[in-house]
């Protein structure tokens, strides 16, 4: 068996850029790092260098270039927060990620302890009370205590080898198992409700992680459909349409009008131009998946399902 030469070679030179590339093999996820300093001054900066440390005490790091001149407000304030982007936030990340004379212009966010921005729409948030900064090399690594967090469960946006990208299982995880010999199911394989559910559940494995890579909510996804498709003429129509508790419609349409996704017209929401191009979008993926599942069924066959499906529903 061969043995991997594992003598350490002294002075051996490392190049920087093909370091970088094997480091982006490592997929990460994506934040915009913000404080403000008692003056008032503001600052944030994107940055994947993110990660945890320990859990008692609660602390988390990530890293700045030490020739970054936002990395002074950092020293100054006495507290930072980490804003994990989800998938929805590129135009945000790309933002913060490039110089600008005041990047927060027009930016919607709250203030968190020690007036920290924080961003509306994040997968998750953390506020941070500096705990120590320690010499890293050509970077400063940022210590925190976290006081407070926020866990919003929005599907995140990544990063990998220099491009964005985002969450989907892994295709092992759906494999099918396959039934015991010898085992009959009998009856319950002829019960319509039980095909019926497991048939959902089946499609929904597959297809909910691609509609959550997109950045939005089952409930905010279904919204923007069934207002694209104009199939709600009002608002007492739209909790039959999405099929959501109204509790769920009404932070969908807030999360939406923020987004600047959707206008409340008083007896109806209308989707603006960008709510019916995430709309489009949307139905692209959903359209997609459908043409993968039923791929190996006929037209007709495709055409007799959906009516049987239609009856059911009694549209």
């Amino acid at each position: 068996m061969n043995q991997l030469n594992t003598a350490i070679v002294e002075n051996e030179v490392i190049d920087p850029m093909a370091f970088r590339r094997a480091l982006g093999n490592f997929a990460t996820g994506v934040t915009i790092m913000t404080a403000q300093t008692s003056s008032g001054e503001r600052v944030g900066v994107t940055a994947n260098s993110f990660n945890s440390v320990s859990l008692d005490p609660a602390l988390v790091l990530w890293s700045i270039d030490k020739k970054s001149s936002s990395y002074r407000i950092f020293e100054e304030a006495t507290h930072f927060g980490v804003n994990i982007l989800s998938a929805a936030q590129i135009e945000l990340s790309n933002r913060f990620a490039r110089r600008s004379e005041d990047k927060f212009a027009n930016i919607d966010f709250d203030l968190g302890v020690g007036n920290i921005p924080l961003f509306k729409n994040c997968s998750a948030a953390f506020e941070c009370e500096r705990y120590n900064i320690v010499e890293g090399g050509d970077h400063w690594i940022i210590i925190g205590r976290v006081v407070k967090f926020h866990d919003h469960g929005r599907s995140p946006l990544l990063y990998h080898q220099g491009a964005y990208s985002a969450v989907l299982p892994h295709p092992s995880l759906n494999m099918k198992s396959e039934t015991a010999e010898g085992v009959f199911p009998g009856r319950l394989y002829d019960n319509m409700y039980y095909l019926l559910t497991q048939a959902v559940r089946a499609y929904q494995n597959d297809y909910q992680p691609k509609q959550l890579a997109s950045g939005f909510r089952t409930s905010e996804a279904r919204l923007l459909l069934v207002l694209e498709s104009k199939t709600a003429s009002s608002k007492c129509d739209l909790q039959r349409e999405v099929a959501m508790p109204i509790r769920e419609i009404e932070e969908a349409t807030k999360i939406l009008s923020e987004k600047g996704l959707l206008i409340d017209n008083g007896q109806h929401y209308e989707l603006t131009e960008q709510g019916n191009a995430c709309a489009h979008m949307l139905y692209k993926i959903a359209e997609s998946h459908q043409e993968e599942v039923f791929a190996k069924y006929t037209v007709d066959e495709r055409k007799l399902f959906k009516n049987m499906l239609k009856d059911l529903i009694g549209i």
